[in-house]
């Protein structure tokens, strides 16, 4: 039986898909695109927020080679998530 999962995390990213979908490739919004597109790779469900993260690909003009590139290069720089922590840690959320 083939049967679609709902991801644990689902509304919140769906909120923030919405909002992707509506905003412009800042570094922060790039960054954002490709922490979801690695977290719904493959997920079997979620089939809407992996369609909706290809048309926020699409409409940035970016391949998924192109997005992982430049989140590289941001996060090599650090920083683009400090502003959300007081502590100096990343979130695997």
């Amino acid at each position: 039986m083939n049967k679609d999962q709902q991801h644990p995390l689902y509304n919140r990213d769906r909120s923030i898909v919405d909002s992707l979908l509506a905003g412009e490739a800042t570094e922060y919004n790039l960054a954002e695109l490709a922490r979801l597109r690695i977290r719904y790779h493959g997920f079997p469900g979620a089939r809407d927020i992996q369609s909706d993260l290809d048309k926020v690909l699409q409409k940035w003009g970016l391949t998924e080679a192109e997005l992982f590139e430049k989140t590289r290069a941001i996060h090599a720089v650090g920083g683009i998530y400090k502003s959300r922590s007081k502590k100096d840690e990343q979130d695997w959320n």
